[in-house]
């Protein structure tokens, strides 16, 4: 006799409002969002990593309610307009496989919510670690007074530096309007435009004659297999943010060659490879990439200084 379990049955299959109808509490909720994450089979890599984690910022973002919240909230009933709006972000969460963050508008990075859509990469670099740091390994005396955040997105790097350090002044520059129009608005949502400006620029084209202490770049990397390969929830993402040719080194090879000239004598180059970590170790064997480790997980982030980009210029030519 085949005792192999029955395929699990997702009750979306169900209209939204008999849903909204039987789900009364947070606490129900969560149990059913996590219940269709599970099989729904989603991809997990947006600031959250399992149906659970996925279903508690759902629940609470959908009801504006802080992670830390007191438990004794789940058992709280919810209001039917509160249930229907859960149910509808867990339908498109699974349908469209749009990653969560766009879906409620909103991401955390460093500690500080960030506005985002589809405009722009959804804010999860362990660079957030570095800045919660104040970058001290490199400055520990003294903060970098200027600080460039290269291919900044959201300018979630930029202005979580600016939050953390008061007396800095960052410039956040991009090629893509559309994701500067987003950096601009989280520059006016956490009040720091006295010390940050969006800047457009093609790496560094529209930055002649700045220097910084501290440069930080997220840009493109991903190689064509892993962008051929990646879920479907990636997907949603600027391509021009993510792709960067066949071994993800086409913008970095970029900045390798110019960041030098932009750069203070004791200033420090710190950029995200990710995946394309081996391929930068290949194209470079002689340079001493400081790669970075990371408490909360993460890879693929090395550190220069300005006198290491001086030894190995011929390197980068």
């Amino acid at each position: 006799m085949d005792v192999s379990p029955l395929p699990a049955a997702s009750t979306l299959t169900l209209p939204d409002q008999r849903l909204a109808d039987q789900l009364l509490t947070l606490r129900d909720c969560l149990r059913w969002a996590t219940s269709e994450f599970h099989v729904g089979r989603l991809h997990f890599g947006h600031g959250t990593a399992s149906a659970w984690d996925e279903a508690v910022a759902l629940v609470l973002g959908a009801l504006h309610l802080p992670w830390d919240v007191d438990p004794a909230v789940l058992d709280a009933r919810l209001l039917d307009v509160e249930r229907a709006r859960i149910v509808a972000l867990v339908r498109s969460r699974i349908e469209t496989r749009t990653p969560l963050p766009y879906l409620l508008g909103e991401a955390f990075f460093a500690g500080y919510p960030f506005t985002v859509d589809e405009r722009v990469l959804i804010p999860r670099s362990p660079i957030a670690e570095l800045i919660e740091h104040d970058f001290a390994a490199w400055f520990p005396e003294q903060p970098p007074a200027r600080v460039l955040d290269l291919c900044t997105g959201s300018g979630c790097i930029g202005i979580a530096t600016a939050l953390h350090l008061p007396t800095a002044e960052v410039d956040l520059a991009d090629i893509s309007p559309e994701a500067l129009a987003v950096a601009k608005a989280n520059i006016t949502r956490h009040d720091v435009g006295a010390r940050v400006r969006a800047v457009a620029s093609d790496l560094f084209e529209g930055l002649a004659g700045q220097r910084y202490d501290l440069i930080v770049a997220n840009p493109p990397y991903v190689d064509a297999r892993d962008l051929a390969t990646m879920p479907a929830e990636f997907r949603h993402e600027p391509a021009l943010a993510l792709g960067a040719g066949a071994d993800g080194l086409d913008i970095v090879r970029r900045l390798l060659r110019e960041a030098r000239e932009h750069l203070t004598d004791e200033g420090v180059l710190i950029v995200e490879v990710g995946n394309s970590d081996a391929h930068l170790e290949t194209a470079y064997p002689e340079v001493p990439f400081l790669w970075l480790e990371f408490e909360r997980g993460g890879h693929g982030v090395f550190a220069l200084t300005a006198r290491e980009l001086d030894d190995h210029a011929a390197c980068f030519v």
